[in-house]
């Protein structure tokens, strides 16, 4: 029996906001199923692609609770249904609608933990269901496990022992194939009355398996589905259990009666009776038998897991879906599939590690939600981790991370790593530092040609990594400050001079003839495609900090590679290019768009224009920011800062500017507010435009996007008013995002944008380090802190390891719970308190000094 989990929760959502609570459950790259607000599982979205609303036709869990005396009462393990999902043409719309339920529910947050509270007046048990999947940073490989562990805790309300009986039941929809308006089509008819072989070449298998600690049921696939996407298996096991039954099939009867005659037979005596079936794609059902003393607590544990071997690259090329989502037949695998041979091989070399897991997940979690933080930023920092174990990512067999932007509901959305969005996120860097430099490899050491162009969307597999034709000015510089980041975070050196040259080559393409800086005067005033998925002509503010934090990452990693020239010139042009930005774009308030229209497409070098999306008039071109208040403009700033590049401009002028970005941006009231575009916030939210034109002179048809709201540019924002000292004004606009994924109106795991799950919103992660004021440099060993308050602790992270670090009184503790630390200083508001030879600090080991 497992005991409850004693989790520090995050967010409590009462009855009235768990519509739309799905808390995903899986491991990086792995695929996820989601916990539902009220219990239920859904989204099932394990087999290689996204799969919004799909669900498998039977997949509920239900409990038969009997005591000495009087009728058994049987419940479906759920909450009630909203009461939307009561109407449809014909009757109810909900899975399993007509199944008995609890009648009150709650769900607890800390994500990767989710609790559901099951309650009914009427029934003499209180049921809790905790939901995880581990989640141990830096172990990409404890991180990325294919499996949902589900444990039902029950407790018994009344002075009589009870005995529970607990059945899960699910059915083997492997070869399902999601399709728009069709979710679970199946790839073929489901009747071959006449053709047994046909059925049986079409007929997925259930099988019944045990090992010590576990009695499972392996789903198999038809041999109809060998080598398709959807070839895989899955397990479904009942962990630590006792006087077992299950069925490997429901009776193939007609008019509902297959639920029917389960129903019964689980009603009668808590026990199933094995039923024969050949129906294409079977049902499984596992019971087991709790016995509870009087007011005692009992639990039962179910663990899924599943193994697709067969993932396929996305399409590489470019062409004229907006949304980029489509896929090729060519074959990249799953890295985690490399791990084990099947699901039950998964559930087999999992379970005796299980509690481990369990307390590595816990303790991190812990170490982060009791740091001196606002619980608002904890909250936006851990869900949005959620994106890194949804179909949005993805490990290739032989290891490497690659990212869509987002997920449509059954595909990816905009494929290729797409550098000038996953600029913004923080959490892979931070937190699984060796999955953030395969990044860098795939950008530097393929998508980069020999002229420094980098392909902003990485083809796959590799060999076509530069099969898209463009580059993108933000996505490059910001991969160029990012290797910077990564070499930082990690100190390895050798690694930094094996992707110098590329990156070296990505820095120096921008002064090409009629590039970005052609003249080289360390202005961006060309063509520059960028994240808005138009190109800004002249000088602008969110290009020109991309650029002047990439000339001072690539100075400092010119002179670590014994490059003083390109240092030197690097140096150079951040120097004027600096002076000029606070001398021409500033206008009092903040940081403005100075358009300088190209005229001609020969004013334009190859390689930088998308010929689809942005401006077809080069002699006055739409589509530009001109005199808006860009939310985006300190983008550069901000991962200059988190990156340790320190500013970039004048200090003052940053602080007007995140101030001007909070005064003019931030709307209390989208009621009466206009967007032409994407609403991703409406009614009476709150939350920072695009951009705003506080001085009048909006250009008649601004960039595309100035009207909507997108929350990963929020975090930004949030994240550079942090750094400027306006605490209170970053807090509320993190507020202001995560009451619009309340449960009720958006999932709280779900932060969309072009896309579910959407990469940018990870910028998240980055405001925990913004407020510690965390800065390291694992090449020198020297980490450093703003000021810690007595009594308190802050939570810190490399990538490569992470801890705490407390106060008592004058005596700071530094705590390394997982990796390595290179530690040679320790800083603590601008004041060094320790200063030694490098050393290498271990998991588990602790560091105490005198401030």
């Amino acid at each position: 029996m497992r005991i409850p989990t004693k989790i520090p929760v995050v967010h409590h959502y009462n009855q009235q906001h768990l519509r739309n609570i799905a808390l995903p459950l899986g491991g990086i790259g792995t695929g996820v199923v989601s916990l539902g607000g009220r219990g239920d599982l859904r989204d099932w979205e394990i087999s290689n692609r996204p799969a919004k609303k799909f669900r498998p036709d039977t997949a509920f869990t239900a409990m038969r609770v009997a005591g000495a005396s009087g009728t058994p009462l049987v419940l479906a393990l759920e909450g009630p249904l909203g009461a939307d999902e009561y109407q449809g043409a014909f009757g109810a719309t909900a899975a399993h609608h007509g199944l008995p339920r609890f009648r009150e529910c709650r769900f607890d947050a800390t994500y990767p933990f989710g609790i559901v509270h099951l309650r009914d007046h009427d029934v003499p048990v209180h049921v809790d269901i905790e939901g995880f999947n581990p989640l141990i940073p830096p172990d990409a490989s404890d991180s990325g496990l294919p499996i949902a562990v589900l444990t039902y805790h029950f407790y018994n309300q009344s002075d009589d022992a009870l005995t529970i009986d607990v059945a899960t039941s699910l059915q083997n929809f492997l070869g399902t194939i999601y399709t728009p308006g069709n979710y679970g089509a199946s790839i073929v008819n489901d009747f071959f009355q006449h053709d047994e072989s046909a059925r049986a070449h079409h007929r997925n298998r259930i099988t019944y398996r045990s090992a010590p600690r576990i009695n499972a049921l392996m789903y198999t696939p038809a041999p109809a589905h060998e080598q398709t996407e959807q070839d895989g298996t899955l397990a479904l096991a009942f962990i630590d259990a006792h006087d077992v039954t299950y069925r490997t099939g429901w009776a193939d009867y007609t008019w509902g009666d297959s639920l029917l005659d389960f129903w019964d037979d689980f009603c009668s005596d808590g026990q199933l009776e094995q039923r024969q079936s050949m129906a294409l794609k079977p049902i499984g059902s596992l019971a087991q038998r709790l016995h509870l003393a009087p007011r005692g607590h009992a639990s039962a544990t179910i663990m899924l897991s599943w193994h697709f071997p067969n993932r396929v690259a996305w399409r590489s090329e470019e062409y004229g879906a907006m949304h980029f989502g489509e896929y090729t037949d060519e074959v990249v695998g799953n890295e985690y599939t490399q791990r084990f041979r099947d699901a039950w091989d998964v559930i087999e070399r999992t379970t005796p590690r299980l509690n481990e897991l369990t307390e590595r997940t816990l303790e991190f979690i812990e170490t982060i939600t009791s740091a001196d933080l606002p619980p608002i930023i904890k909250e936006a920092a851990l869900f949005n981790l959620s994106t890194l174990r949804s179909q949005t990512v993805f490990r290739t067999a032989d290891g490497r991370m690659f990212g869509w932007e987002g997920t449509d509901d059954f595909r990816g959305s905009c494929f290729g790593s797409c550098t000038h969005v996953w600029n913004y996120e923080q959490a892979t860097a931070f937190l699984f530092g060796d999955l953030a430099k395969s990044m860098r490899d795939n950008e530097f050491l393929h998508a980069t040609r020999d002229n420094g162009q980098m392909s902003f969307r990485i083809g796959l597999p590799l060999r076509i990594a530069q099969a898209w034709p463009t580059a993108a000015a933000d996505g490059q510089m910001g991969c160029i400050i990012k290797l910077y980041r990564e070499w930082c975070l990690s100190g390895d050196t050798q690694w930094l001079q094996q992707l110098y040259p590329a990156a070296k080559a990505a820095l120096s393409f921008a002064w090409i003839p009629n590039g970005w800086d052609g003249d080289r005067d360390g202005v961006m005033e060309g063509c520059q495609h960028n994240t808005m998925d138009v190109e800004y002509f002249g000088p602008n503010p969110q290009m020109q900090f991309w650029y002047l934090a990439a000339l001072r990452a690539g100075a400092a990693m010119a002179k670590a590679c014994y490059d003083d020239e390109f240092a030197a010139e690097c140096t150079r042009l951040f120097m004027q290019g600096s002076q000029w930005t606070q001398a021409n774009l500033f206008n009092g308030e903040y940081f403005f768009h100075e358009i300088r229209p190209p005229m001609h497409a020969d004013n334009i070098a190859p390689g930088i224009r998308h010929m689809v999306m942005g401006a077809s008039n080069l002699v006055d071109p739409e589509l530009q920011l001109g005199d808006g208040c860009l939310v985006d403009q300190l983008v550069g700033q901000y991962l200059a800062h988190i990156s340790g590049l320190g500013d970039l401009v004048d200090a003052t002028q940053l602080k007007t500017t995140v101030a001007s970005i909070y005064r003019y941006n931030r709307v209390p009231s989208l009621h009466h507010h206009f967007n032409h575009m994407r609403s991703f916030a409406l009614g009476n939210e709150s939350a920072l435009l695009m951009a705003s034109y506080p001085r009048g002179n909006r250009p008649a048809r601004p960039f595309p996007y100035f009207n909507e709201v997108m929350t990963g540019f929020e975090y930004a924002a949030a994240a550079s008013m942090l750094y400027a000292g306006l605490r209170n004004e970053a807090v509320q606009v993190v507020t202001d995002i995560r009451a619009r994924y309340d449960g009720a109106k958006r999932n709280p795991f779900d932060e969309a944008e072009c896309g579910h799950h959407y990469a940018r919103a990870m910028a998240s992660f980055g405001l925990i380090m913004a407020w510690s004021g965390q800065q390291y440099n694992a090449t020198t060993g020297a980490l450093s802190f703003a000021a810690i308050t007595d009594g308190t602790s802050q939570f810190w992270a490399t990538g490569h390891a992470w801890g705490s670090i407390s106060r008592r009184a004058d005596v700071y503790t530094l705590v390394v719970y997982a990796g390595i630390l290179q530690l040679s200083s320790v800083t603590i508001a601008n004041e060094i308190l320790i200063e030694y030879g490098v050393i290498q600090s271990m998991s588990r080991s602790a560091v105490q000094f005198i401030g």
